[in-house]
């Protein structure tokens, strides 16, 4: 037998308890630094496809081979299920450059997740026709029939 009486061997209730805390306290810890890690990828992830849409809406106005001062939207579909894009093509101080604004907002909330912003040139069509007015008349024709391909 040895000299230690019973009370002495092992852990006591209060230090049990204290390790029982700390132990709560560090899962909880990972608990959020798990939660927060996944909102930021998914936040992360709903950010880049909203670029790559907006990038997309201004590449189809590039390859419509015209721009016309308009405001348009629309669903942004399988992509954004819970998402709607507005696009708004505007005329600038020079003849032929375009504003051009492309958001992507949250459909209920109305909380946009995306805007992209840029210029585009749209060369004017020049008549070879005399007069001011046929030549207006001509590339407003001109631009009709691009649109109606």
């Amino acid at each position: 037998m040895s000299n230690r009486s019973h009370a002495e061997t092992g852990f006591s209730l209060i230090e049990v308890m204290f390790a029982v805390l700390l132990l709560g306290i560090g899962i909880v810890g990972l608990t959020q630094g798990v939660t927060t890690a996944l909102s930021s990828s998914k936040e992360s992830e709903i950010q880049t496809t909203a670029a790559l849409f907006a990038a997309g809406q201004i590449e189809l106005l590039r390859a419509d081979s015209y721009l016309v001062e308009e405001t348009a939207e629309g669903e942004c579909g399988e992509q954004l299920p819970a998402y709607r894009w507005k696009r708004k093509v505007s005329t600038t101080g020079i003849e032929g450059l375009y504003d051009v604004t492309v958001e992507v907002d949250q459909a209920p909330s109305g909380r946009k997740i995306y805007e992209l912003k840029t210029l585009l040139f749209d060369p004017p069509i020049v008549s070879t026709q005399t007069g001011k007015d046929k030549a207006q008349n001509s590339s407003k024709s001109q631009k009709n029939q691009r649109r109606r391909r």
